[in-house]
């Protein structure tokens, strides 16, 4: 029986990568992945993302409430808390307009400027993340007013399980000056068209209580939204939407 050594195919021989192909290969991933991080730069960071999101299921929170309890409801925003100051422009909460313990009916529904019962803890903003002052406004489309104020004393806390109905003085952590937001209740928007914008920054180094200062001068560090006339909400897609300069540098 003859024998014979079996021919291969040299073109089904396996090889491995050459070092240039190695290194061309190499050159493409850190190309891709430069433009990916040039993309990326710019945009609104996690923080910001996250901080818009909180902020819409909470307006939407106050317009279901408006509906569900027939009262005017409101988001309220931080501007000055007394003995909070860390929650400046950060702490967001959701209240409604006081009411009667007895009869369950609102408790001044002719005054314009009603005290106000938080209805929950809110939320906060994430770190590095606060409430712009100046972007923020009452009729965004036409660039016209800054957000309207609630002053301080007109805030209550919830009534407890054992009192008797009556909203109570508000908690230390909570008194203070706050931007408001509000819906009558029918949860129509009552300054149409205003606007919610936060954006990235930081407080200067052992002042908690000073002013945040933006840390980056990309316009994109900066997102928020649109509230329509229904109550419902509209999220910026880009910093022309929003009307946020380029060379931004405070809020």
């Amino acid at each position: 029986m003859n024998s014979s050594d079996p021919k291969i195919d040299p073109r089904r021989q396996s090889h491995g990568f050459t070092l240039v192909e190695m290194l061309v290969v190499i050159a493409i991933m850190s190309i891709l992945m430069t433009a990916g991080a040039i993309g990326l730069s710019g945009m609104g960071g996690k923080g910001v993302t996250s901080g818009v999101a909180s902020a819409e299921s909470l307006f939407d929170e106050a317009r279901s409430m408006a509906m569900g309890k027939n009262l005017r409801t409101c988001v309220l925003v931080a501007k000055d808390l007394k003995n909070n100051s860390a929650d400046n422009l950060k702490r967001i909460v959701v209240a409604y307009e006081n009411i009667d313990a007895t009869t369950g009916l609102p408790k001044d529904p002719n005054n314009s400027d009603p005290e106000w019962v938080l209805s929950s803890r809110g939320a906060v903003l994430p770190d590095q993340t606060f409430f712009s002052q100046k972007f923020s406004k009452r009729d965004h489309a036409n660039g016209g007013g800054t957000i309207p104020e609630v002053a301080t004393g007109k805030i209550k806390s919830a009534p407890s399980a054992s009192s008797t109905g009556a909203a109570a003085a508000v908690k230390a952590a909570y008194d203070g000056t706050y931007y408001i937001y509000r819906f009558n209740s029918q949860g129509i928007a009552e300054n149409v068209g205003a606007s919610f914008i936060i954006g990235s920054g930081a407080r200067p180094v052992n002042k908690p209580t000073a002013a945040p200062q933006v840390t980056s001068s990309a316009k994109r560090d900066f997102g928020g939204f649109v509230v329509w006339r229904n109550g419902m909400t509209s999220v910026f897609r880009n910093p022309g939407q929003a009307k946020i300069p380029s060379d931004v540098k405070e809020f």
